[in-house]
């Protein structure tokens, strides 16, 4: 059995890491190399950077924060946040991550999974699906940073990445977004048995037993969270050994 994965997100606006509560009312969580070194020394398997700013030239603001990172970090990182085609994920490969998010750009043109995978490799083609319940039944998907709803259904959305070539799947649930009472297990669940690949739950982790049960109940292969680390509410060494403590596999 592969080993369950403990994955910190840092939301990253204007060179800064940010949290919110369903994707708004941002507040500054700190400089994301030094948030990441302290990940990185504290035992996180890997990282996820997301730029979250609309300004058209943040490439290279990106870019140069990957570069960073790269430099001070030991583990895998994952950025995602407005990469529009092949060029700009070898920019931000190049650049030192591991691997990128694509979410906006994936369902706008599908296409770009099967270029990019084929081009790069699965292994660092992480598609991110943001996923909102309508009237507390199906899943949309949402892109443009939640703003704007779509209807492709989460759960066939995730099947037809998968077939594409993504090699993990980033799912999170923008109801339970920052509220801390746990991820969706039933959608987490519904996504995890419908694809091969990785899925990594995300949205609403507030405590041990939500990220123990995102990795039991939802199957997910690893749990994504912010603000109870980054607030430091958690941390990696406490999330791992109550997790081994319960019969989890983690590395």
């Amino acid at each position: 059995m592969l080993a369950k994965r403990i994955i910190p997100c840092l939301d990253v606006k204007d060179g800064r890491v940010v949290k919110g509560i369903n994707f708004v009312n941002l507040r500054d969580a700190g400089d994301p190399v030094q948030c990441g070194l302290r990940y990185s020394e504290e035992g996180a398997d890997e990282l996820v950077f997301l730029d979250i700013t609309a300004s058209s030239d943040r490439r290279k603001i990106v870019a140069e924060m990957v570069r960073r990172v790269a430099d001070s970090i030991n583990i895998p990182f994952t950025v995602g946040g407005g990469l529009r085609n092949l060029e700009d994920i070898q920019d931000i490969l190049r650049s030192g991550a591991d691997k990128v998010s694509l979410n906006t750009s994936a369902v706008s043109d599908p296409s770009l999974v099967q270029r990019a995978a084929e081009r790069f490799g699965s292994q660092c083609i992480v598609v991110a699906i943001d996923a909102r319940r309508e009237n507390g039944g199906a899943a949309k998907v949402y892109t443009h940073g939640g703003r704007e709803r779509t209807d492709r259904d989460a759960v066939d959305w995730a099947k037809t990445v998968a077939d594409l070539g993504a090699g993990e799947i980033l799912l999170t649930s923008m109801d339970a977004d920052g509220t801390k009472k746990g991820y969706d297990i039933e959608l987490t669940r519904r996504v995890s048995e419908a694809v091969q690949i990785p899925v990594i739950a995300s949205g609403g982790a507030g405590g041990l037993e939500h990220l123990y049960e995102g990795l039991t109940e939802g199957g997910a292969s690893a749990v994504l969270a912010a603000s109870i680390f980054h607030f430091r509410e958690l941390t990696i060494a406490e999330t791992k050994s109550f997790l081994r403590e319960r019969g989890v596999v983690v590395r």
